[in-house]
């Protein structure tokens, strides 16, 4: 939404409206993907998220006029990036070491498939 480019929803952040207790309308990530309504697809990071708010998607996907305070999914997005950052493995010598591969049954070491993305 915010990049306007696709991706599979497995990989992607629901967020619908919900009416707070008020009746305000609040933004909210749905995390089982279940809850009803119109949902808007935004990948879990926060370019993406800035790019979405500067650009006001939100309220066109979700078919609402006015603000919507998006606090809740900076929060989900911040907590989804940290969970996704990769910790590098180092050795004793300082050097990150690299998976080895056995040609024939395209393994690694380790039993892992090899990426198909070369």
């Amino acid at each position: 939404m915010g990049c306007r480019s696709t991706g599979p929803r497995s990989a992607l952040l629901r967020v619908v409206l919900e009416r707070e207790t008020t009746g305000d309308p609040v933004l909210v990530v749905d995390e089982r993907r279940r809850m009803p309504g119109r949902g808007a697809w935004l990948h879990p990071d926060p370019h993406c998220l800035e790019l979405a708010v500067r650009r006001r998607a939100f309220g066109r996907a979700l078919r609402h006029a006015g603000t919507l305070d998006t606090e809740a999914v900076s929060g989900a997005v911040t907590r989804h990036a940290d969970q996704q950052q990769p910790q590098p493995q180092h050795d004793g010598a300082g050097t990150t070491p690299t998976p080895t591969v056995d040609r024939e049954s395209g393994l690694e070491a380790d039993g892992d498939p090899m990426s198909t993305q070369r």
